[in-house]
């Protein structure tokens, strides 16, 4: 424990938000050389990512994780690492750092770690627009993949929804709001008009949600607006609807007389079903008995993760595994301290015995 809170803490006081370019290399350098010292191998690096392939032979278990954040430059000096009475508090070190080492740490204890692979990304929380291929290709042909996302709270996750994200763009025509308004064409009215037809694609009965969310139209506050757009935020359980909306999405029509749509995006990251993630769970529980820990629960989730692109090829995948506690993204993010040990035993459990079923 001692040494897994040291390389905790190394991480999370290298602050690494995604959008940071340099500050995400700096933080890449940081986790491949703790890797290296923890594995005694160097990492593949592609661009911020990186990946350990480790023994001969096809992988057959991959870890996945990464090591961007939420948080800016400066959130140090407003959330200080620390760790009293038992919690674990620093920016990142729920999502996902502390998962980070302790997937190092479970490979460094097998006793044979032939076949597996450890996959840290650096743009996850940007949606995985480079990493994506990387995290697919890394899946394809395993018999696992273990994601160590934090859990919820000290759930592991077995469902996570698709993601499809959107932008709608309106374009009208400018005119003076007093003297002429009959000249323009809203973009703000046909932003209204599409928010509502948007909003209604939800199902909410087979858990698809379909929420606009940033909106913007206009320039003064006396000119008929000339454009317009919003964001789209959508969340599905199955292929089936995610394929409903985006057909829906792009045909959109106009509704304002003079006015024009675009619509950009699509989906973003395929949903991550039980049937993915069902036996695996199983073996969790199981291993977790057999190791004294607390019964092993598994909860569904609206939130993705690169979990949904390891299942999307196929994969097994079981997501979660990392740090229990709670606060992502939020001012209390947190680690339960109590629970590293038992976890990180429990991901080399699991890893064990899926290499010992496929050698």
């Amino acid at each position: 424990m001692p040494e897994l809170l040291a390389d905790i803490e190394t991480l999370v006081r290298k602050e690494s938000p995604s959008s940071d370019e340099v500050a995400v290399a700096e933080s890449a350098d940081l986790v491949a050389a703790l890797g290296a010292r923890v594995l005694g191998v160097e990492p593949e690096r592609i661009g911020p990512h990186l990946r350990w392939r480790l023994g001969d032979g096809p992988s057959r278990v991959v870890l996945v994780g990464h090591h961007d954040t939420v948080w800016p430059i400066g959130s140090l000096a407003t959330h200080p690492f620390s760790v009293r009475d038992g919690v674990l508090r620093g920016p990142g070190c729920f999502d996902m750092k502390t998962g980070v080492v302790m997937a190092l740490h479970a490979v460094a204890a097998l006793a044979d770690r032939t076949g597996v692979t450890v996959l840290v990304t650096g743009d996850e929380e940007l949606g995985s627009p480079s990493s994506r291929e990387l995290v697919e290709e890394s899946a394809t042909g395993c018999a696992a993949a273990f994601v160590l996302e934090a859990a919820a709270g000290t759930s592991v996750k077995t469902v996570r929804k698709g993601v499809s994200l959107y932008e709608v763009r309106a374009i009208g025509k400018a005119a003076h709001a007093g003297l002429e308004p009959e000249l323009g064409v809203s973009a703000a009215i046909e932003v209204a008009h599409q928010l509502l037809a948007v909003a209604a694609l939800s199902s909410p009965e087979v858990g698809t949600t379909v929420t606009p969310t940033l909106t913007q139209a206009g320039t003064t506050t006396n000119t008929v607006a000339a454009a317009g757009s919003f964001f789209v935020d959508v969340r599905v359980t199955s292929l089936a609807e995610q394929q409903r909306i985006d057909e829906r999405m792009h045909e959109l029509t106009p509704v304002v007389p003079g006015a024009t749509l675009e619509v950009l995006g699509g989906p973003n990251r395929p949903p991550l079903p039980s049937s993915a993630s069902s036996a695996l769970f199983a073996r969790a529980q199981r291993l977790g008995a057999e190791l004294g820990l607390d019964p092993i629960t598994g909860v569904e989730v609206g939130g993705a993760s690169d979990g949904n692109f390891t299942a999307g090829v196929g994969t097994p995948t079981l997501d979660g595994l990392g740090a229990c506690g709670g606060g992502a993204h939020a001012d209390h993010e947190h680690v339960l301290v109590e629970h590293i040990p038992g976890r990180t035993a429990l991901l080399v459990a699991l890893v064990d015995e899926v290499l010992r079923e496929t050698v």
